[in-house]
C-alpha cells in the first residue's frame, strides 16, 4: 500500500519536473530531480528486496497511473481556468447591428 502512496506522490513530483523544466527553470528541475532520485531510491530499495513480490509492483504502477492522472487534470482545469480570465469579453458591433 505504501508503495501505491509513493507512486502518486512520484508522479505529481515528475509532473511538477516535466513543467518547470519546459520552462526553463534550472535551479527548480535540479531540486526536483534529487527529490525524484531518493524516492527512486526508495522504491527499488522496496521492490529488491521482495523481488518475488509482483503486488508491490502492481500497487506501484497504479499508485503512478492515478498520480499521472491527476496531476494531468489538475494542469488540464488550470489552463482552462487562465484561458478564461485571459480571453477578453466579446465586444458587440454596434456599427453591423449587433445589439450591446
Amino acid at each position: 500500500m505504501m508503495l501505491f502512496i509513493i507512486g502518486v506522490i512520484e508522479m505529481v513530483i515528475i509532473s511538477a519536473w516535466t513543467k518547470v523544466v519546459t520552462e526553463s527553470k534550472v535551479l527548480a528541475s535540479g531540486l526536483i530531480t534529487i527529490f525524484n532520485v531518493l524516492i527512486w531510491y526508495y522504491v527499488l530499495n522496496k521492490i529488491v528486496n521482495d523481488i518475488s513480490n509482483w503486488q508491490l509492483i502492481i500497487f506501484y504502477a497504479l499508485g503512478c497511473a492515478i498520480g499521472t492522472m491527476i496531476t494531468t487534470a489538475f494542469f488540464g482545469w488550470q489552463q482552462k481556468k487562465k484561458k478564461k480570465l485571459k480571453s477578453p469579453s466579446r465586444v458587440p458591433n454596434v456599427l453591423e447591428g449587433e445589439s450591446a
